[in-house]
Formats: C-alpha cells, structure tokens, sequence
C-alpha cells in the first residue's frame, strides 16, 4: 500500500489504496484512446496545452510546494522553485517544440524531394522517483505532449499525493481523458504494463537495479528506453578558480534538496594549493547550516525523504571512516523526531572506502587533494557514474581539457551542475543512457521517419 510519510516529523500522513488489474487495463485501455487522437492532434493545440499546464502551475505552486515538501521533506521554497521549473519546462517546449518537430529538409537525398518526418510512436511509461516529484515528471510530461504521446506514470510510493496532483494539473488545464494518468502501483507490476503491446516505450530516472530491470524488460520486448540513474559528480575546484564562488556555489551544489539529488556535486576534487583554503571556508559554512522544520524560512537543510535513507547514508559513512577516510564535521543524525542527518564532510578517503566508489545520497562532501589537472582528471572518471560535473578554473586552457577529457553527460564550467529545458540532460555508464530534454529528449520517443518523394 502506497504511503506517505512526513518525514520531518516521521508521521503519517495518509495510506493510498493501490490500484489493481481492473485500473490498469482501464487507464491502458484509455491511453490507447487517447493516442489515436492526439497523434493527429495539431501542433497549435498542443502549444496551448502546454501553456494552460504552465499556467495551473504557476497558479497553484504555493499549494503544490507544501505538498512535496510534507510528502518527501523538500525545503518549502525549493518545493515552489520547482514547479516554477516545471511550468518553465512546458513553455520551453511550448515555444520551440514545434520547430523541433516539424520536417526536416535531408541533404544529398536520393529522391526528387528528401526529408525526415518526426512522428509520436504511443503511450511512454514513466517510471519516476521522489526526490524532485514534480520536475522529474514534468520533464517527460512536456516533450510527450509536443511530440504527440501520451503517458502513464508509475511514480515513488512515498510521494503518492504528488503524483495524483500531476494528473489533477493536467485535467484542470484541459488534457484529453488518458493523456496521461496515474498508475498507484508498486514496482512488481512495471514489468506486465511494460510487456503490454499497448506500452511502446519507457522512460526511468532512478536506481542502476530499477533502470536495469526496466531496460532488461524493454529490450526483451524491443522497445526503446531512456534511462537518468546515479550520479557521483565531480566538482573539481583548481589554483585559478574564485575561491569563495566555488565555496558557496560548492555547498549549495552538494545539500541542495537537502543533499538528494544524482546531479549534485558529490567528489569535490581540489589542488593541493587551494586545497586547505577550501576545505576551511567549506567545513566554516557547513558548520553554520541549520537544520530544521522544512516549511522554515530559515531552515538550510530539510531532512532526507526517508528512515533507510539515514541509515544507508550513516552506514557507509561510518564504513568509510572505518576505512580510513577522515570525518571532518558531521557524520551522524541530527538528535530528535524525524529523518534529519548532519552536513557532513570525510576527506582522505581510500580507495577500498565505500565513498570513494558509492554513490552518497544525503548531505556529504568527498574531499579528495591532488597535484595536477591530470590527476583532476584521471580521479574524476575513476568512477562507475558519469552522469554531470562542475569545474572551477579561470585557465582557459583547462576548460577545454575538462570539456574534452571528462567523461560525463555534463561539463559545467564556473557554475553548479544542473539541468534545464534548453540542454540535453543524461549520462554516461552506469548513469544511464540517453536523453531527457532539448530537442534529442523530445525525439527520444518519436519515430525518425526518412521520407523521400519523386
């Protein structure tokens, strides 16, 4: 059974009924209607849509904001921050959508005439995590509804209400019936809905096991898949950097949504000239950070969404230290009612330590000292992950070598890793593969057909 749990306080906040076989070949049932029709839909139709969701965004953010916030424990102005991204993402795809969908002329064609049709292939299952329960959505929903599909979402258990308020957002803006719903269903019951005809693609943002599952199912069956896994970002801070700039954009980047999140700066790489400047201006605003009640104003860092969360978080930590790595501030959960953990930092970690490998997904920096851009470098992609990173140097001279040389889906230079609607946002190895966003997120799930005409 779906539950919510508020984990500032680690009550709960409401048990949902899941649904059964009957509501899954009804809302399959109602996509495959809903298909047939918005494939045909025009292009203008589907930039009003966009619009009039952009627009119910913006009017309920306040109302959406405290729900994700009491559901997973996002800091409330963070929580109305990303619906307005949201409403942003479908504007982007409202604006230039249909330049990105429309016919493009093919060069040195065989034919008379040559070009390349982009066409919606069907209902996409989107199957989303909670640590952004709106965004991570509302990135799959916009490009769907350019491209002519509609979707189904199989979200977090835990953020149950979050994903009954998409579907409530879609409906008030005018979608047609089965555009795209809701499924309140747990994780046993993706594989049959991904082998139903009816289902011609998925999309997963989430764990290595859950995105390997899907793509296992998905590639048995021949349908395509985008897959937004894990992340351990390097933020790799050299002498030329502005050294308070990448303090602060350093620990916003690392307990942003209160240190959950696969984009954040994880591995903070730094030469050994600037190196103990850093870690004491780093270790100065840690220490300063309060924790607290995440509808706070004041509150820095929320608590994390979940109980195992601080458990996992606490035991590779103290593993870690175990190991040899160095506990610096930190490394232990706050005293108290709900799922609170310290902002912590361990440098000197070694290689046989969990954090030198493992993801962290929680509120903790990775120190790590090095000589050299090519020891930068070489310690950045000794990772399993690739998915974003940062990197601090005025040396134009290593931009282009760290653009080049990292292997990553993301190089953001002088400014925190993030995505936006303009960008393709994705990753390489086990971060998964593919694109969300941009123009190659909106042809992820269209069929690229050559056309050519005598």
């Amino acid at each position: 059974m779906p539950t919510s749990i508020n984990p500032a306080t680690g009550e709960t906040i409401e048990d949902y009924a899941e649904h059964g076989s009957d509501d899954i070949e009804r809302a399959l049932a109602n996509a495959e209607i809903a298909f047939r029709d918005w494939r045909c839909s025009k292009v203008t139709a589907r930039v009003d849509l966009l619009n009039r969701v952009a627009d119910t965004l913006e009017a309920r953010k306040d109302e959406l904001g405290r729900i994700a916030t009491l559901e997973m424990g996002k800091r409330y102005k963070e929580a109305v921050a990303e619906v307005e991204k949201c409403a942003l993402g479908c504007r982007f795809y409202a604006e230039h959508g249909p330049e990105m969908i429309a016919d493009r002329p093919a060069i040195g064609g065989p034919g008379s005439e040559n070009f390349v049709s982009y066409l919606p292939i069907g209902p996409v299952l989107a199957v989303m995590p909670w640590n952004f329960p709106y965004w991570q959505v509302f990135r799959f929903i916009a490009p769907a509804v350019m491209a002519g599909n509609v979707g189904l979402l199989k979200h977090a258990s835990n953020v149950s209400q979050c994903a009954l308020e998409i579907e409530k957002v879609m409906l008030e803006a005018g979608a047609p019936q089965g555009l795209f719903q809701t499924l309140l269903i747990s994780s046993s019951k993706v594989e049959g809905i991904l082998k139903d005809r009816r289902v011609r693609a998925a999309t997963l943002t989430g764990s290595e096991g859950a995105g390997s599952a899907v793509a296992a199912t998905c590639g048995s069956e021949i349908k395509p898949t985008v897959l937004e896994l894990g992340g351990s970002d390097a933020f790799i801070v050299m002498p030329s950097a502005d050294l308070q700039k990448a303090i602060d954009i350093g620990v916003t980047a690392r307990m942003q949504n209160n240190g959950q999140s696969c984009i954040a700066a994880k591995r903070f790489i730094v030469h050994e000239d600037v190196y103990d400047a850093y870690l004491e201006g780093y270790k100065a605003k840690l220490e300063a950070m309060t924790l607290g009640d995440p509808m706070d104003e004041t509150t820095d860092l929320g608590p994390l969404a979940m109980k195992s969360g601080v458990d996992d978080l606490a035991s590779q930590i103290d593993a870690s230290v175990k190991a040899g790595a160095k506990l610096v501030t930190g490394g232990k959960a706050d005293d108290g009612p709900g799922f609170f953990y310290k902002p912590s930092i361990i440098a000197e970690v070694p290689e046989a330590a969990p954090a030198y490998r493992d993801e962290l997904f929680g509120p903790c920096a990775i120190l790590f000292k090095v000589k050299s851009i090519d020891e930068a470098i070489s310690l950045a992609n000794d990772s399993d992950f690739g998915l974003g990173g940062s990197v601090f140097t005025q040396d134009k001279g290593e931009q282009e070598r760290f653009i080049r040389d990292l292997d990553s889906g993301g190089t953001h230079i002088n400014r925190m890793t993030a995505s936006h609607p303009a960008m393709p946002f994705g990753g390489v190895k086990r971060s998964g593969y593919g694109r969300e966003l941009a123009a190659e997120g909106l042809h992820a799930f269209m069929n690229i057909k050559a056309v050519t005409r005598d």
